[in-house]
C-alpha cells in the first residue's frame, strides 16, 4: 500500500517536470521564432575598402613626385558576380579564384576594367612610390603607414590628415548576407591635398641619371636667384621597399650626403680670393716652387715642380695651393673667418622640420693664429668642413652678384595640387660686394675656358666652376690616400641661373671624378631648356 503511494506521488511529480518542460521548450521556439524574424527585418551594413590614399608631395610645377602611378583594384560580392569575367583581369588569377570561392566580398588587383555591376565596384588607387623613386633621400619613406624620413617624416601629420579611403558599402540582412538588390555607396578617396618642394623633377631626374658613375657622393642644383633646391642626389641610393637591407648596407645608403659635412679642399679658394680682393690684394702675385715652409712644416703644390710665378686668376685657374697659403698670410685672420661666417660655414642650413644640413666646422679665429692651421685652411684642409649644401650657397652668391639666396626647399602646401598655399618666399642677402662677385665669376670661367686640361665644358653653353680634391687622411690597402672629389659651379656664365654642385665621396681627383657628372648635367638641362 506504501509503494503503490510513492509510485503515484512518482508519476505526479514526473508529469508536473514534463508539463514545465513543454512549456519551456515551446516559449523557446517562439522566442527563437522572433529573435529570427526580427534579425531578417533588421538591415545592417558592410564596408569593403578598396584602399588608402596619401596627401601627395609634388615638384615646383605640381607634378607630383609620389602618387604619380596608379593600380586598378575591384571590390567583389561573390554572390553579385561571375568568376569567369572576372578572372581574366585578375594579377593574381590563382588567389582570385581562391578568395571568390570562399565566398566572403574581397578586393583584388586588377590588370583591367569590365563593366561595373551590383557585386563588382572599380577603384584607382595610387601607388605610392615609383621604382626607381626620384628624390629618395628628400622625399623618404613611410614605417606602418608613418613617414619615418625626409618629407615623409617632416609632414607627417599633413600627408595622414589627408588620405582618402575608397570603399563600397552594401546593406546586409541580420544574417550578414549582402543585399546586392540594396544597392552600395561608393566612395572614391582622392590625395590632391599635399605638399610643394622647390625640386624640379626633371632637373631630378637628369641629374640622378648624369650622376650614375659615382658611387659615393651627392649633387646639388639650386636656382642662383632664389636659393630653390632644384634638385638634390645623394648616392648610393637605397630603395623604400628594401630599408633593412639599406640599413645593414656598409656604404650607409640612408644617409642624405647633400647634408653631410666633408673636407672641401680648393673650393675654400673661393673665399680666400674674396678676402684679398676686398683688402685690395688682387693684385697679389707669388712664385710657386711647388713646396712652401711655415714654421718648420712643410707644405706641398699638387704641382711638385712648382707653377711659378702667379697673379690671383692664374692662381685659381691653377689651383696652387702655395699661392693661396702665401696670401692668407697677408690677409687679416679675424676678418677672413668673419667672411667664410658670413658666407654660411659653420652654421646649420634649415630646409624644414627635420631635415638640416650639418653645420660643419669653421674654425676659431684662436685656431687660425696658429701658422700651420691657417695654412691648411688656405686651401680647404685641416679641420674646415662643409656640405655640399654650404658649397652650393656659395657659389649662387658668386653667380647672383653676391646676393646670397637662404637655401629652399618647401614651395608651400596645396589642397587641389594646382594652388600653393602658405607659400614661403626667397630670402636673400647681400654678402659680396658685386664687384667683388664679378671679379671671383671671371676667375671661375677662366678655371675652365682657360684650362685645356678641364673636363667641366659642356660645349653648348659656357660655365664658371671651381674643381677641388680634397685630402682624408685614410689610405687603402696600396697606400693610395682617399680624396673626395668635387665641382661647384654656375651657368650660363653671360646671366646665371644654376648653381651646380657635384661631390665624389672617395672619388679621387675633382676634375676626373666629378667635373664630368657637372659637365653633363649643365649640357642636358641647356639642351632641354627646362626653365
Amino acid at each position: 500500500m506504501r509503494r503503490a503511494g510513492e509510485r503515484g506521488i512518482l508519476i505526479l511529480v514526473t508529469g508536473f517536470f514534463l508539463m514545465f518542460l513543454a512549456i519551456v521548450c515551446n516559449y523557446y521556439v517562439i522566442a527563437e521564432n522572433r529573435r529570427y524574424t526580427d534579425a531578417a527585418v533588421e538591415d545592417t551594413f558592410i564596408t569593403i575598402k578598396a584602399g588608402n590614399s596619401r596627401g601627395t608631395i609634388y615638384d615646383r610645377n605640381m607634378e607630383p613626385l609620389v602618387n604619380s602611378a596608379w593600380e586598378t583594384r575591384a571590390a567583389v560580392v561573390p554572390e553579385g558576380a561571375k568568376a569567369s569575367e572576372l578572372s581574366s583581369i585578375a594579377a593574381d588569377e590563382e588567389e582570385f579564384r581562391r578568395e571568390y570561392s570562399a565566398g566572403k566580398p574581397f578586393v583584388f588587383v586588377s590588370r583591367g576594367e569590365t563593366a561595373e555591376s551590383a557585386g563588382v565596384t572599380f577603384f584607382r588607387i595610387p601607388v605610392r612610390y615609383s621604382t626607381p623613386q626620384p628624390a629618395q633621400h628628400i622625399i623618404g619613406y613611410l614605417s606602418e603607414g608613418k613617414g619615418a624620413a625626409g618629407i615623409e617624416c617632416a609632414y607627417d601629420r599633413i600627408l595622414r590628415s589627408v588620405q582618402g579611403e575608397s570603399s563600397v558599402t552594401y546593406s546586409t540582412d541580420g544574417f550578414g548576407n549582402v543585399l546586392i538588390g540594396g544597392g552600395k555607396s561608393v566612395v572614391r578617396g582622392g590625395a590632391a591635398s599635399g605638399v610643394v618642394l622647390t625640386i624640379d623633377k626633371e632637373i631630378q631626374e637628369i641629374c640622378e641619371e648624369s650622376s650614375r658613375r659615382i658611387k659615393k657622393g651627392a649633387v646639388v642644383v639650386s636656382d642662383v636667384r632664389t636659393g630653390d633646391i632644384l634638385a638634390s642626389v645623394s648616392l648610393p641610393a637605397y630603395s623604400w621597399d628594401s630599408i633593412g637591407r639599406a640599413v645593414e648596407d656598409e656604404e650607409s645608403p640612408l644617409i642624405d650626403r647633400t647634408l653631410y659635412a666633408y673636407s672641401v679642399g680648393s673650393i675654400f679658394k673661393l673665399v680666400i680670393a674674396c678676402e684679398g680682393i676686398e683688402e685690395g690684394l688682387d693684385w697679389y702675385t707669388y712664385t710657386c716652387t711647388g713646396t712652401a715652409d711655415i714654421s718648420g712644416q712643410t707644405f706641398n703644390c699638387h704641382k711638385k715642380d712648382g707653377h711659378g710665378k702667379q697673379d690671383m686668376g692664374e692662381a685659381m685657374k691653377n689651383s696652387c695651393n702655395t699661392y693661396f697659403i702665401s696670401l692668407s698670410r697677408s690677409l687679416n685672420t679675424v676678418k677672413l673667418r668673419e667672411l667664410a661666417s658670413e658666407l654660411g660655414f659653420g652654421k646649420v642650413i634649415h630646409l624644414c622640420e627635420g631635415i638640416a644640413a650639418s653645420s660643419g666646422y669653421l674654425p676659431e679665429t684662436e685656431e687660425l693664429l696658429i701658422p700651420a692651421e691657417l695654412a691648411n685652411f688656405s686651401f680647404g684642409q685641416g679641420k674646415l668642413t662643409a656640405t655640399p649644401l654650404h658649397i652650393n650657397q656659395l657659389t649662387a652668391a658668386i653667380a647672383n652678384g653676391g646676393e646670397m639666396s637662404i637655401p629652399r626647399l618647401i614651395k608651400g602646401l596645396t589642397i587641389d595640387g594646382e594652388e600653393v598655399l602658405n607659400g614661403k618666399y626667397p630670402q636673400s642677402r647681400r654678402v659680396i660686394p658685386e664687384e667683388t662677385a664679378e671679379k671671383l665669376r671671371k676667375m671661375m670661367e677662366a678655371a675652365v675656358s682657360g684650362n685645356r686640361a678641364s673636363k667641366a665644358a659642356p660645349g653648348n653653353v659656357k660655365v664658371g666652376a671651381k674643381t677641388s680634391t680634397a685630402q682624408t687622411g685614410r689610405y687603402d690597402e696600396e697606400g693610395e690616400e682617399y680624396c673626395h672629389g668635387w665641382i661647384t659651379g654656375f651657368f650660363p656664365a653671360e646671366s646665371p641661373e644654376y648653381a651646380v654642385t657635384v661631390l665624389a665621396e672617395d672619388g679621387g681627383y675633382g676634375n676626373e671624378a666629378a667635373a664630368p657628372v657637372f659637365r653633363e648635367i649643365a649640357r642636358r638641362i641647356t639642351e632641354k631648356g627646362t626653365r
